[in-house]
């Protein structure tokens, strides 16, 4: 599949990239091993984005990217990171420049470069989107050589609406079949200011990869067990926001229109990527063989407008009233 650019940079990226959550923390218990395998196969595969945070294991994550980068000697490997999510409490008053400058300084000791291809606001409260202080020290930053861009990670449609005001190169925000809103306007004005659109939480924490059942178990250091109703961060991260016996029965409907040749995670990503507005999805991988799918999804054909509309009457049906005026 042919890379998709973003405006801003001019940087040339896969269509699907490396969620580098699972690697660091939260989605129960991942071994160094299986985490560098895991990227060492996407890479292998032509992914060339990678999306991790300084939170992320409080450093593991990035610091796992490093390690791999530098064995392979890869220099045409775009890395994004972010920072703010270590403000405690993680409220408005709390958010300050100063702050972001040391932990940006921190992830470029972590990640071994002179400057950060791309930081990321993460998640900020609701109101720093009113402070253009904020932004304006991103700018600053870009300007002194420590980062070549900047971007935010929301929560919700709106704020990722309020954040096209400033001069940003991407947003990320959660969208796959589950998560539909971004579609009705938000991507039609990042395609204007040329901002780079970046699909998280792709497969829906895993519901969208057809493999979990009523009697699914998680561990207890996985944010599907501890935070189903938004008890550690927002709800919107785990399973999309969506009760998850509803979840699995959407999952159901879809599976007879995923192709024989594809996985339903593979399929869910391709759906994606019939949205030219995205530039990237960077789902998740604990493993080699969850890598090697999530980069399959590229080799699948465009889904026929039979099975986008299918899409679209079982997200009106089933899931659209839980999420969609929510985020």
């Amino acid at each position: 599949m042919d890379r998709r650019t973003f405006v801003k940079t001019g940087w040339k990226v896969a269509p699907v990239g490396f969620g580098a959550w699972a690697i660091g923390a939260d989605w129960g218990d991942v071994s160094e091993r299986d985490a560098e395998a895991a990227l060492n196969e996407a890479l292998d595969r032509g992914v060339n984005f990678i999306d991790t945070a300084d939170v992320y294991g409080m450093g593991r994550s990035e610091t796992l990217i490093a390690r791999v980068l530098k064995s392979r000697g890869a220099k045409d490997v775009i890395v994004a990171t972010k920072a703010g999510k270590q403000t405690k409490p993680h409220i408005n008053v709390e958010y300050k420049s100063e702050r972001l400058d040391r932990w940006v300084e921190e992830s470029i000791k972590r990640l071994g470069v002179e400057a950060l291809d791309l930081v990321q606001l993460h998640s900020p409260p609701h109101e720093v989107y009113y402070r253009p202080e904020i932004f304006a020290g991103m700018d600053r930053l870009v300007k002194a050589g420590k980062i070549k861009a900047y971007g935010v990670s929301v929560e919700w449609t709106e704020e990722a609406i309020k954040a096209l005001e400033y001069p940003i190169a991407s947003v990320q925000i959660i969208f796959n079949m589950f998560r539909q809103r971004p579609t009705e306007m938000f991507f039609d004005l990042a395609r204007k200011k040329g901002v780079a659109i970046i699909a998280r939480v792709p497969l829906a924490s895993g519901l969208l990869s057809g493999k979990f059942t009523a009697s699914s178990t998680f561990a207890a250091d996985d944010h599907r067990a501890y935070n189903r109703n938004g008890e550690a961060f927002d709800r919107g991260e785990t399973f999309s926001g969506i009760p998850y016996d509803i979840g699995l029965q959407a999952v159901e409907e879809l599976r007879p229109l995923v192709p024989k040749d594809a996985t339903m995670a593979q399929w869910a990503l391709r759906w994606i990527l019939m949205h030219d507005a995205v530039t990237v999805a960077i789902p998740g991988a604990k493993n080699v063989q969850q890598a090697a799918g999530n980069a399959g999804a590229m080799e699948l054909p465009p889904l026929t407008e039979a099975q986008m509309a299918a899409v679209k009457r079982i997200y009106d049906a089933r899931i659209k009233a839980e999420v969609h005026q929510r985020w």
